[in-house]
């Protein structure tokens, strides 16, 4: 186990500068990235809730829904890979999927450009990204919501001060299921700073449903029905739980781990 930084590192190739920071968080707010003009990426992670949209599945464009929950934005800077699957290596490139996506946003790159630059955007996007030719770009779009998510962290919780040395931060009940966690094996795989979401295993209660995870990004037959891993970091407030939201509760998850 880890403490949680209080802050996520910005790549060299995208500083957290607050010009661009800025940008990213009108950006996570603003509907115009969707066709309707609805949604936003703040719609599905919702970030005075958890960073989660408490359902089952997504709800995008044209009411259609993907077969996955919308996982919690907050503290994803931490995380080896983004999406259920892995498929994005960075923020700045899952940033770009959702728009794309015509189950969620369903624009094209240079739709969402030409909107944010009718909108007025041209100003911010200029001293977001100084000394570029042209800096409303939509890389540079994924990269500004990139830099805002980075800020998304929740360090300080009463786990972290007790591994920071502070023993009476957790009850004796906490720490007797502490206990129990690492005895079952539960650490196996949640463990680290984000408690899991570093790695990936097999999750066949959902054989048969149609979605075959990893092995949609790999194309190999060992990675069918494989997921990532879910985080526990605010584990409470972000249920449903799993890729398919299929469990309702805590006490759910756990007996079908």
């Amino acid at each position: 186990f880890q403490p949680l930084p209080a802050e996520a590192e910005h790549p060299a190739d995208n500083p957290g500068t607050p010009e661009r920071i800025d940008l990213g968080h009108k950006l996570f707010f603003e509907p115009k990235l969707s066709r309707s003009g609805i949604i936003s990426c703040n719609t599905c992670h919702v970030v005075g809730a958890a960073g989660v949209d408490a359902r089952d599945v997504a709800i995008g464009e044209g009411a259609r829904t993907g077969p996955r929950n919308s996982p919690t934005v907050f503290n994803a800077a931490f995380l080896a890979s983004q999406f259920w699957d892995g498929r994005a290596p960075t923020l700045e490139e899952q940033a770009k999927g959702p728009i794309q996506a015509h189950v969620e946003m369903d624009l094209t790159p240079a739709e969402a450009v030409d909107r944010l630059r009718e909108t007025g955007y041209g100003p911010l996007f200029a001293a977001a990204f100084p000394g570029e030719a042209d800096p409303l770009t939509f890389d540079n779009l994924a990269r500004a919501i990139a830099a805002f998510e980075r800020t998304l962290i929740t360090p300080g919780a009463p786990f972290d001060r007790y591994l920071a040395g502070e023993l009476d931060a957790l009850t004796e009940q906490q720490k007797q299921g502490l206990e129990l966690f690492q005895n079952s094996g539960c650490v196996g795989c949640h463990s680290g700073v984000m408690l899991g979401g570093n790695g990936f295993a097999a999750f066949t209660h959902v054989a048969g449903r149609g979605d075959i995870g990893r092995a949609a990004v790999t194309g190999r037959e060992e990675d069918r029905y494989v997921f990532r891993i879910a985080p526990l970091r605010n584990v409470a407030l972000t249920a449903p739980y799993f890729h398919d939201g299929s469990a309702t509760a805590l006490h759910e998850a756990i007996s079908i781990i």
